[in-house]
């Protein structure tokens, strides 16, 4: 009777499978993300400062503002999203510790997707929760606002993979920040059309169905290409 042997490191030590490795990534991201609260708090002031600084930069009159609110919610939303991804790789690539991801036993898009994964529940998931707040602000009625939040809760993690990559693909470089946002933002654009969309379809009483269907792909496709592609450009930061 033949038996199977778990594959083990130099060590002869079981190597750790994709979820073990995606679980310790997250939950060790976490936990930096808890010792340094005020960069998760500086991204949720933002995001609340730019959805409530437009209502008063603009014409008070409701109709106005019910346009403007799904732009303004996904720009503020992106923009908010582009402050945190420095510190995706930044602070690992600094003190050595992403070499010996790359250099472990683990698979490396495992744990890349757990690091994403952790940067998407620290970062954005505020930024969803908060969206009734903006919506409020602006004016939108109940079904726009559920709509809203639905589409930021889809397409972020979206938006999270994209960076994830642009991060990687930029680490090291000088004036890694900039070249970050010029390779992000235009990627982007798709998510920010099909967001903003679908809250304005919900106002215009067309259903929001189509607009969600497409965030909904966008997001299947990210997290079936993202891992792999992410773990190739950090692999390509270290050649």
């Amino acid at each position: 009777m033949s038996t199977t042997v778990a594959p083990t490191d130099s060590r002869g030590e079981p190597e750790p499978g994709p979820l073990e490795a995606l679980v310790w990534a997250m939950r060790r991201d976490l936990a930096l993300a808890m010792r340094s609260r005020a960069e998760i708090g500086i991204v949720i002031v933002f995001f609340v400062l730019v959805t409530s600084l437009f209502p008063l930069g603009v014409s008070p009159e409701p109709a106005l503002l019910a346009t403007i609110a799904p732009g303004i919610a996904w720009v503020a939303a992106l923009l908010a999203s582009l402050l945190a991804l420095p510190r995706l790789f930044g602070g690992d690539h600094l003190d050595g510790t992403l070499e010996q991801m790359v250099l472990a036993p683990g698979p490396l898009s495992a744990i890349v997707a757990g690091k994403v994964l952790a940067l998407w529940i620290s970062t954005a998931l505020p930024l969803v929760i908060l969206s009734p707040l903006a919506g409020l602000q602006f004016g939108l009625d109940r079904s726009a606002i559920g709509v809203l939040a639905a589409s930021l809760a889809l397409g972020t993690p979206t938006l999270a993979w994209l960076g994830s990559i642009g991060a990687a693909l930029t680490l090291g470089a000088r004036g890694g920040a900039a070249l970050l946002a010029l390779l992000v933002l235009p990627l982007a654009v798709p998510v920010l059309i099909f967001g903003a969309g679908a809250v304005e379809s919900a106002r215009a009483g067309l259903g929001a169905e189509a607009h969600l269907s497409l965030l909904a792909a966008g997001l299947l496709l990210s997290c079936v290409l993202g891992p792999f592609a992410t773990a190739l450009a950090v692999r390509i930061a270290f050649e």
